[in-house]
Formats: C-alpha cells, structure tokens, sequence
C-alpha cells in the first residue's frame, strides 16, 4: 500500500479542524491514513502531537460556534497563576450561552452560562473569557487566599519595557461591577470576599500568600513595593514592608536563583541595610511552611523597632 502523502505543513504540527482540512483539500479517507487521529467531533490530531492547551484551543474553539474557552483552559492560555495541582491539568473548558445548545464533546467539560459581551474577547482568534471573567469562574473550584491570589495578578501594573501589556487586566472597581452582574453565579460569595482582599502591587503568589498570613496573624497589613524614597521610581524596592518602622521584607524566587539577578539583589539589600532598614528574607522553605515562621520573625521585628 503506498504511504499517505505528506499533511500540509500548518496542519502537521496542531489539532485541526475538518473545516481546515476541506480547505486544505484533504480527502474522507486521508483523514483516515494512519498519521491522522479523530480527536472529538470536527478536530483531529496530526499523530506524534504532544499534548498542549496552546495549540488545541483554537481548533476547539473553531469547532464550537458561539462557544467560547473558559475556566481552567482560559486560565492556562492568559498566563494566570494557578495551584500546582492545576497546572498540569488537561481538562478542557468550554462555555455557551443558555439560548444555545449545550456542550457535549469527547474530553470537553461543557458549562452553559450567562456571559456579557464585554466577559468574551478574541485572543489571537480565539473566542476566549477575558482574564477578569476567568477569574470569576475559578471562584466555584479555588481557595480563598489562591483566588486572592489570581486576583492580584489581575490588577498589578505591568512593567514599563518588560511586559507587551502596558495596563492591569482589571481594577478592584471593575471587578466589584462584574460580581453586581453575577450575584447567584456559584462561588459568587467566595469572590466577593476575595475583592476586598485584593492588593496592587504583588508580582508573585507567594507574596500574596505572605501579606495574608500577616494580616491573618493580627499583624498590620504590609505595604507593597516599598521604596526606601517614595517618589523615586529609580529607588531599589521590597516586596512589602512598614515603612514607619523601616522593616522591609522579600520573597525570593526561582528567578533570584541566577547570578545576574543575585547581583542585583545584594545591591538592592546593600541600599537597604545602609539606609538603617530590617531586611527580612523568605523563600520557598517559608512559603511551604505557610509562613508562620515568617510571621513570627516579621511579629519580633515589629516589637522591636
């Protein structure tokens, strides 16, 4: 028998849809050659394809009119923080409105919702929730303090020359305004707790986890991104801190592992130390002990000073 002639090169390295391969002049029966895999209703799979939210969306998303990505899938593809266990997770999310149909599709969880036009956008032609309602619909399935979590990522201010967004996905107003729309979605209360909670100024998880285990231990809610001279936007910044009392604190990541950013990290320390300030420092030893050894360093500090 001989071999099936090659898929075209857009249609060999992605899931792709039965519409792309009538365009592509692919025949019933090359779709049923041995490099080809039905994958659910309309999409197929080039074989050797690795698994990848990224590149499954958009065939999934143009196989599903009027449906759009959501939840989980819609968290992944934006970028936002989620809980290990998550992360790494292939459940596939798609929503539909209630005047249409519902989602019944092989290795899809299907939700009908009610979704406002501005809740929807198009990501690289992809019918997708916006960050905002993403954020809401993980309400229902996350912890308060990672829902908070997400929800800091939302409203932080991107950096100049480092980020292609020049503005936060959302402000703690707009989100408010979104939850007024919604007020029997499930996880609804959850969410409206986690607004108030909300703080610009967190560029990790981990922070976020470290102001709430502050405030949760009857400490005085940290300021973020504090600069030893306020108004100076060269001035070397923490993580967060009490100015009143110059106690500054730092979370350092995987990222503060290399030896440019080790550099610029005793540099910032340096400014600090000489400018009379408590440095603390965390890391991930903290963060998997909850902080709390962190809140009593950070509990001693503040008698202290």
């Amino acid at each position: 028998m001989r071999p099936p002639a090659p898929l075209p090169a857009h249609l060999s390295t992605a899931p792709f849809t039965v519409h792309e391969a009538r365009a592509a002049n692919l025949s019933r029966a090359r779709l049923r050659a041995s490099d080809v895999a039905p994958a659910s209703r309309l999409i197929y799979l080039p074989v050797g394809w690795d698994f990848e939210v990224r590149s499954l969306a958009p065939a999934l998303s143009a196989a599903t009119p009027g449906g759009w990505i959501s939840h989980l899938t819609a968290a992944v593809i934006h970028g936002l923080w989620l809980p290990a266990w998550f992360c790494q997770s292939r459940e596939l999310h798609l929503s539909k409105p209630h005047d249409l149909p519902p989602v019944r599709r092989k290795g899809v969880v299907g939700h009908t919702v009610l979704a406002f036009p501005d809740e929807v956008t198009l990501l690289d032609g992809i019918r997708i929730s916006t960050p905002a309602r993403t954020w809401l619909d993980l309400a229902r399935i996350l912890p308060l303090e990672d829902l908070v979590a997400v929800g800091d990522q939302l409203v932080r201010h991107p950096r100049p020359g480092l980020e292609i967004r020049a503005n936060p996905w959302a402000t703690r107003e707009e989100l408010r305004a979104m939850l007024k729309r919604h007020p029997k979605l499930q996880g609804i209360v959850k969410a409206r707790q986690a607004t108030e909670l909300i703080r610009a100024g967190a560029d990790s998880a981990p922070e976020t986890f470290l102001r709430l285990a502050l405030t949760a231990a009857g400490l005085p809610e940290p300021e973020l991104q504090v600069r030893i001279v306020p108004e100076d936007p060269y001035s070397p910044a923490a993580d967060l801190g009490y100015r009143e009392q110059r106690i500054a604190m730092q979370y350092d990541g995987a990222h503060h592992r290399t030896r440019e950013q080790q550099s610029r990290d005793n540099r910032r320390d340096d400014v600090f130390n000489a400018a009379g300030w408590r440095y603390l420092k965390f890391n991930a030893d903290d963060l998997a002990d909850s902080f709390r050894g962190a809140v009593r360093r950070v509990r001693i500090a503040l008698r202290t000073r």
